[in-house]
């Protein structure tokens, strides 16, 4: 058994669960979004000297090598064709680790009470090759605390042509996934982390460990609340800023970055890096848009969709009304895919019309490149300014045709003109005034993007009573510009 080495043990408070609404709501896109608007939260945060001693023992007698509860929040790719305005998620091949006996999945992790991020003992990495010797994705299942939501949580890595290996925001590492990344037979030179977000946070700093020898990024404006903690807090140390269109960094040539760094909305800024490695053309995002498929990623247990299948309190309450059957769930593809769905409208919606059925409006969202509606609501529709010239300028530089989100499906077969319906609510918010694409372009775009941005109104009830209660209460904007304002001539 080997934990993740680090002289601390730090302990966050999330926000309170009367904010949410139900005890099920999912933790996928809470740092994305709820995180930066809501105040009314109550962060405690402890640090105790302890486990150093590198012959400690904890649980079943097992050598304590390191351990880590974070609480806080020369290959040359082989491009592919892409027919224009399709997007699917594509499958690669899938390894699993040969460290046996399952021990290799074993990791601590309690982030954040009430609601910390599961599962607290156990995660399995599934190693999936997106672009052949060249991109590898790493996912693990990520839960919301004691319920029933789970959703997959991705790392990825891509071989430079220095040969080392690049890692886009690390996931737990466990034995079995460290192991993993050294089947690739090369050294990890550079850790990003591109994002302010904990669920992504939480690893950088035990992942990097692993590999002392490895150079870390991460997201500029980093912040922690109520108390603004500098990074070593987390265990990240000696970490550089990311820049927007750095041309200094060592893997300028082969990777391009750009930076959204929002104006502050509610407690703190929405920052995202996204990421174009350019030899693929695969465009790297976190948390900005998903695809979420119809079948659940292979990470997610079987035992985690059973429980979202059985008809608990969550399903009573979102039911339209109508009577619930208590009965037993059965072990088959049936229970397990409505198990599945009824996570995905919890993760995208917070409270859906309906848990009981919840086929037609997963049909509704599956399928397709969107924007979460809980990023969309709570985040990018205050600051959509900022938002659409981040986009235009990725849409505008970066000729890619897959993308990789870091969560739900990858790679997604994707191209520019897919990526711009996604955002398409943003010229509803803007209208004439905000307009930078030719006219073709924006045809085809506003056309695609119905689809895209069409959320099931029902189901957007809770989280647009919830948007505009913030607002009502002074705890978040309606909208903030994030252009700058020209001088005033005197």
């Amino acid at each position: 058994m080997t934990l993740n080495h680090t002289p601390y043990l730090s302990t966050l408070f999330l926000p309170s669960p009367s904010l949410y609404l139900s005890s099920t709501i999912s933790a996928t896109h809470m740092a994305a979004a709820i995180s930066v608007l809501i105040p009314k939260s109550t962060t405690i945060l402890q640090t105790i000297d302890l486990f150093k001693q590198p012959n400690s023992k904890f649980l079943n007698g097992s050598s304590l090598e390191g351990f880590s509860l974070n609480f806080k929040p020369a290959g040359v790719c082989k491009s592919r064709n892409f027919p224009s305005f399709v997007v699917s998620a594509s499958a690669g091949k899938t390894t699993t680790s040969t460290t046996g006996n399952g021990g290799g999945t074993f990791y601590v992790n309690f982030t954040g009470f009430p609601f910390p991020l599961g599962p607290f003992l156990n995660r399995s990495t599934i190693r999936t090759e997106a672009v052949k010797d060249c991109i590898w994705l790493f996912e693990q299942e990520q839960a919301l605390g004691f319920s029933s939501v789970s959703t997959n949580i991705r790392m990825t890595v891509i071989k430079l042509k220095s040969g080392g290996l690049w890692v886009h925001a690390p996931i737990a590492p466990t034995k079995e996934c460290i192991q993993l990344v050294k089947e690739l037979g090369a050294p990890v030179e550079y850790i990003v982390l591109p994002t302010f977000a904990y669920e992504h946070k939480i690893f950088v700093g035990p992942f990097s460990r692993k590999f002392p020898q490895a150079q870390i990024y991460v997201a500029p404006r980093q912040w922690s609340w109520p108390l603004n903690l500098p990074l070593e807090f987390f265990g990240i140390f000696r970490a550089k800023t990311l820049e927007h269109e750095d041309l200094s960094t060592p893997w300028a040539a082969e990777i391009e970055q750009k930076v959204l760094s929002s104006p502050e909305v509610g407690i703190g800024p929405y920052v995202e890096v996204a990421f174009y490695h350019k030899t693929s053309k695969t465009l790297l995002v976190t948390d900005a848009v998903i695809f979420v498929p119809r079948q659940p990623p292979e990470c997610i247990s079987n035992e985690s969709l059973l429980a979202s299948a059985k008809n608990g309190l969550a399903v009573k309450i979102l039911s339209k009304g109508k009577e619930v059957p208590q009965e037993p769930v059965v072990d088959n593809q049936l229970n397990r895919q409505k198990g599945w769905e009824r996570m995905v409208l919890q993760i995208l919606f917070l409270g859906p019309s309906n848990l009981l059925e919840p086929k037609a409006s997963f049909s509704q969202m599956s399928q397709k490149l969107i924007v979460s509606p809980i990023v969309k609501t709570l985040v990018f529709s205050k600051v959509p300014e900022k938002v659409r010239d981040w986009i235009d300028g990725i849409a505008r530089d970066w000729r890619f045709k897959r993308i990789i989100p870091a969560h739900f499906a990858a790679p997604v077969n994707a191209n520019r003109s897919d990526f711009l319906a996604a955002f398409a609510f943003l010229d509803d918010l803007l209208g004439e005034r905000y307009v930078t694409r030719p006219s073709l372009q924006l045809f085809f775009t506003s056309l695609m993007g119905r689809a895209a941005s069409y959320f099931p109104p029902d189901d957007m009830k809770t989280l647009s009573s919830l948007d505009q209660f913030l607002v009502s209460v002074g705890a978040v904007k309606k909208t903030v510009s994030g252009r700058k304002q020209p001088s005033k001539l005197l």
